[in-house]
């Protein structure tokens, strides 16, 4: 994980594979759990540091979570073999399938879970909703770089889900939000989102360190080549990336500590749709996968990318659009408090299956592979 997941796939099977981990690598769960308990208590207890946070911003991101959010992407994206896009590029069943999930099924499942759910709570529903078209950019290249899932895929997955979150998000929400509840007899929500406000974002959070990690791996390997590059820089700068995911949680949190600890039962309520999501995301998707014959790493990404959701901008569609104390509001914020620990939790979900379902496939980290 960090860089040691490379290590690690190339090390020999002797050694148990925790042992080979880093202390931040090995015990990653326990920093999440502490990251957002710190965030929370942060929020709680210091008087207006939310609004101190929140005071400067990047598009509709506060300024110290934006900067976690570069912090952590960079490395990530300075990991990818650019020159090897076009295997992943010209593979029509990942870049179909990864579309079928992200845009077409992903919202209609939590559409769907959102009316069954919280039939009852309009603004929580909505929320939901919005939750449901915001595609992860961001997190989910830590969570298939810790799996060891395929780095070149997910930068392309990624890409691709940015351009259509771009084009289609508002018109999805209209669909979503207005047309579909209206031919199903349901209860409409009318709502206009800002097409400046979603292309700033991913300008910001994906653009910015794509360029970065490119001109990186592009300067680094023509001056000293990618032996260098690979062997020795990239594991100086890989633990930056969960320095800034932890960096990200503890700021996320202490931004919205109050509005979780002090609505608990809300709270609850949100999460049994997000839990039901994700299981439903990330298992399908990864059963989809394996059908398909992507072996594991193409599966891993795909799986990855189709659970994952960018709540950052989910929250800031809804405080833009229905304000800061909203329901609306309060369910994007709930959302990192549910995907993070649960797709930490999914990593070694994949990893076992890795182990269990991938026998002799090369993209297995090298230790789960001989260990059958």
């Amino acid at each position: 994980m960090s860089d040691t997941v490379g290590e690690t796939a190339r090390g020999g099977a002797e050694t148990p594979v925790l042992q080979r981990l880093s202390t931040l690598d090995r015990f990653l769960p326990v920093w999440i759990i502490a990251a957002m308990a710190a965030g929370l208590l942060l929020g709680r207890l210091v008087p207006g540091l939310d609004d101190a946070l929140d005071a400067v911003r990047v598009g509709e991101v506060s300024l110290p979570i934006a900067v976690g959010l570069l912090l952590m992407m960079y490395p990530v994206l300075a990991k990818v073999r650019y020159t090897e896009l076009d295997r992943v590029t010209g593979d029509r069943r990942l870049l179909g399938a990864s579309l079928v999930l992200n845009w077409l099924l992903g919202p209609a499942l939590m559409f769907a879970l959102a009316w069954l759910l919280l039939p009852d709570l309009p603004e929580y529903r909505t929320g939901l909703v919005i939750v449901g078209l915001a595609r992860c950019i961001a997190m989910v290249l830590i969570w298939n770089d810790l799996s060891c899932g395929d780095r070149e895929a997910a930068a392309v997955l990624v890409a691709i889900n940015s351009v259509f979150q771009i084009l289609a998000f508002a018109v999805l929400g209209w669909f979503y939000l207005q047309v579909l509840p209206g031919w199903l007899g349901l209860e409409t929500t009318s709502a206009e989102f800002s097409f400046w406000a979603i292309l700033l974002s991913v300008l910001v959070f994906l653009g910015i360190p794509l360029v970065a990690g490119f001109l990186t791996r592009t300067i680094g390997e023509r001056r000293k080549g990618r032996a260098w590059y690979e062997e020795r820089f990239l594991p100086r700068i890989g633990p930056i990336a969960l320095y800034g995911l932890l960096f990200t949680i503890v700021m996320l949190f202490a931004l919205q500590g109050e509005a979780i600890t002090s609505q608990p039962w809300d709270v609850v309520r949100i999460a049994l749709p997000l839990l039901a999501y994700f299981a439903v995301m990330f298992g399908g998707s990864f059963l989809l996968g394996m059908r398909l014959g992507l072996g594991y790493a193409k599966t891993t990404t795909l799986a990855f990318t189709a659970a994952g959701n960018n709540f950052e901008l989910a929250i800031a569609v809804a405080i833009g659009t229905f304000g800061v104390t909203s329901g609306q509001a309060l369910a994007g914020v709930v959302g990192p408090l549910i995907e993070v620990p649960v797709l930490v939790g999914l990593v070694y979900v994949a990893l076992w299956a890795g182990r269990r379902f991938f026998p002799g496939d090369p993209t297995v980290p090298a230790p789960l592979r001989s260990a059958r």
